[in-house]
């Protein structure tokens, strides 16, 4: 009898649609702050590095997904290309990494709804509520991914324009606290946290129609897009906080409405952070199945629902950590460790693009080559605790690899 299979169900305004849902999350709300702090009025700039890695990135992921239209992203390539270890180090670094991003947008939505004491049950009932719909099918999630962004983008819109119209414009602010080259290489480190979503496509590429050709549009449509977003949200809070007042802000686009504004930015932070919530579960959850058809993880979790055609136990294995994560620990500081996370994992797949043949390059190599040296530079100047929290994980997960497959 046949195994149940993934069904290409996704067209190319799904597949973007997804991707952007992804990038334009919380990282909007939250990462330029931190991004500030470290390279002050250089942000613009460091905002622009994360956005050249990302699109070395992109086009070795395009790449690969356009030869290997499978679920699970850059852990099938690095198998494909480099070697089964190659594979795991990626596929582990985004499971752990993207887990807990995924209970951080989590408790960030339920943050920006609910007082204290009602944030963790909250965030468990967004887990419950946003793997639910994931387990209805893709295309219901590539349909709430859709609204919630169309909402995301107008509050974006009304917060942006908003703070133009207040004014004034705070131009002699903006040589405050530059961070020099090590302050703008650290923000772009951060702010690459915003631009990994577009990975969400490649995990996806089992269920996206005519691959070869949707998958390398969408990932550049979606990065394309977000990196637009980011650019006029990372403009207008420099312009009118100055790089002082945003560096130290807690919720910086709420700071730029007038007095009974706020609802705005905290309504729309919380949808963005479900939008990122829905695409980091059915992200997770594809690489976790990827993961268990090479016995890497569980074999169970391998299994296709019949009818629905979602690796059903898989997402309800991931669905079941973040539930426990959100409500033991706070998360909503990983920002740094997820970037390590992403950045190991991007490394693998440039290194995995590098050595494709002619007949299946679509970009010129240095690109690739500039993506791998991007991601080494970003992450070994990314915060000392994040560097080493995520080579920590890398190492469990190498020991746990080692074990399992001795005792096999």
């Amino acid at each position: 009898m046949s195994t149940p299979a993934l069904q290409r169900r996704l067209g190319t305004v799904d597949a973007t649609v997804i991707g952007l849902g992804s990038m334009i999350g919380a990282g909007v709300f939250a990462a330029f702050a931190p991004a500030a702090a470290a390279a002050g009025s250089g942000l613009l700039l460091g905002l622009a590095l994360a956005a050249l890695v990302a699109w070395c990135n992109a086009t070795s992921s395009a790449q690969l997904a356009a030869r290997y239209p499978r679920s699970g992203g850059t852990y099938v390539y690095g198998r494909e290309r480099l070697g089964p270890w190659w594979g795991f180090v990626a596929g582990w670094g985004f499971v752990v990494g993207k887990t807990a991003s995924c209970a951080a947008m989590a408790l960030t939505a339920a943050a920006y709804l609910v007082p204290i004491g009602w944030q963790r049950p909250v965030a468990a009932l967004a887990v419950v509520a946003v793997a639910g719909v994931n387990l209805a099918g893709v295309t219901r999630t590539a349909r709430l991914t859709r609204i919630l962004v169309a909402l995301v983008l107008l509050a974006l819109a009304a917060i942006l324009l908003t703070a133009a119209a207040r004014g004034p414009v705070r131009l002699a602010g903006l040589a405050e606290g530059a961070g020099g080259v090590y302050g703008v290489l650290q923000a772009a480190g951060l702010l690459f946290f915003a631009f990994a979503g577009y990975a969400r496509v490649a995990t996806l590429g089992e269920e996206v129609r005519d691959p070869a050709r949707t998958i390398p549009r969408a990932i550049t449509l979606a990065l394309a897009g977000a990196v637009a977003v980011y650019a006029a949200v990372g403009a207008v809070l420099l312009l009118v906080l100055g790089p002082s007042r945003l560096s130290s802000s807690t919720a910086p686009l709420a700071e730029v409405l007038p007095p009974g504004g706020a609802w705005i930015a905290a309504v729309g932070g919380a949808l963005a952070s479900l939008g990122a919530l829905l695409g980091l579960v059915a992200g997770v959850g594809r690489t976790v199945l990827a993961m268990a058809r090479e016995s890497d993880l569980p074999a169970p979790l391998a299994a296709v629902h019949p009818r629905r055609s979602v690796p059903h136990r898989a997402e309800i294995a991931v669905a079941l950590v973040v539930v426990a994560l959100v409500c033991t620990v706070d998360l909503r500081g990983v920002i740094g460790f997820s970037s390590f996370g992403v950045l190991l994992y991007y490394f693998v797949a440039n290194l995995a693009a590098v050595g494709q043949p002619a007949a299946e390059r679509r970009y010129p190599r240095v690109l690739q080559v500039l993506g791998m040296a991007g991601c080494a530079v970003l992450a070994a100047t990314l915060p000392w605790e994040s560097v080493v929290a995520g080579a920590g994980v890398v190492l469990v997960g190498v020991g746990y690899r080692w074990v399992r497959r001795r005792g096999r």
